[in-house]
């Protein structure tokens, strides 16, 4: 890390000296780390960084300035420094997310210093759950789209999501589902033409979750691809990436009851004047939709994905016939 970096994490931190910890984990792509540096002389413990460090064009062999898949990537991390800059702050403890002490850009070079989530009370990330846990982060988005529901999504993806159909073409002209293929579009404007829309985190998956030790509290990370859109997209999505499809056939509307009743006590709790009624009709309405949406994308990405199985494609084949 270069030296402008490492005094900018010790004045923002209020720490005297910083040591290197260990990489949590690798960015997609080799795209930079997560790293975790212990701090001393201040009153943190410890801070988690995100240092992206963008390739440069003429590093790459097909020339990175016409590459739909990096130029989505160099907009998912400009997003996620205005996502901490202007909308982490306005979560709290119900849907909680890392304090950001500060971010950084130079260059080719994004820093974005984080509370450890690991120190404050979440040190669990799971690769499988029990129904308390899903349960859990169901009510974590449940808060979370209460909070920003009718915001506009100024600098963050206009359409949250990294699966959104306008960024993943060449997914889309792979797909070999001709039915799915001709229906993208539609299933796209219908989820587009919700009448009740909030900020979606827009890569829901259980990773992206951190557990505290008895497993009723998360928090959420990575916001590389928050924006607008309908809530479904995130419940959709969260529930396919930790239940298999007999479990999906057989919870998913339990869970969705679920997720409802806690964004009905979410609302209420902040005071937010919305017809309940209507918006539960809505979004309940257009979860099919958002289940083929991001089936269509997998398809595409990942023909032989463990994902698509016979509850994704008769969700899927049921929302084609209805179009």
């Amino acid at each position: 890390m270069n030296q402008v970096f490492q005094e900018s994490i010790l004045r923002n931190t209020g720490a005297e000296s910083m040591i290197d910890m260990g990489v949590i984990q690798s960015l997609w792509s080799g795209y930079g780390k997560i790293i975790r540096y212990g701090l001393q002389g201040g009153e943190l413990e410890s801070v988690v960084v995100k240092h992206v460090c963008l390739p440069r064009p003429e590093q790459h062999p097909r020339g990175w300035n016409t590459d739909i898949s990096h130029q989505r990537k160099l907009k998912s991390y400009a997003v996620e420094t205005q996502w901490y800059k202007n909308y982490s702050g306005l979560c709290d403890d119900f849907c909680k997310v890392p304090r950001c002490f500060t971010v950084e850009a130079a260059n080719n070079e994004i820093l974005i210093v984080l509370e450890d989530l690991d120190v404050v009370g979440y040190p669990q990330r799971k690769s499988s759950v029990n129904k308390h846990e899903i349960e859990a982060c169901l009510s974590w988005l449940a808060h979370f789209h209460a909070i920003f529901l009718g915001a506009e999504p100024n600098n963050l993806w206009e359409t949250g999501t990294y699966w959104h159909l306008a960024t993943r073409p060449d997914e889309l002209a792979v797909l070999s589902d001709e039915p799915l293929k001709k229906a993208a579009a539609k299933i796209d404007r219908l989820l587009a033409g919700s009448s009740f829309k909030t900020f979606v985190h827009g890569d829901a998956k259980l990773a992206n979750f951190c557990f505290s030790k008895s497993g009723t509290r998360v928090a959420a990370v990575d916001f590389q691809y928050a924006g607008g859109g309908c809530g479904m997209k995130d419940v959709a999505y969260f529930i396919g990436s930790c239940l298999d499809e007999s479990e999906c056939e057989k919870h998913a509307d339990m869970l969705l009851n679920y997720y409802f009743l806690q964004l009905d006590s979410a609302l209420k709790q902040r005071n937010k004047s919305v017809d309940f009624a209507a918006l539960e009709k809505d979004w309940r309405n257009l979860y099919p939709a958002a289940w083929a949406d991001f089936h269509r994308f997998i398809k595409g990405w990942s023909p032989g994905h463990w994902k698509i199985n016979s509850y994704s494609e008769r969700i899927t084949r049921k929302v084609i016939e209805g179009l």
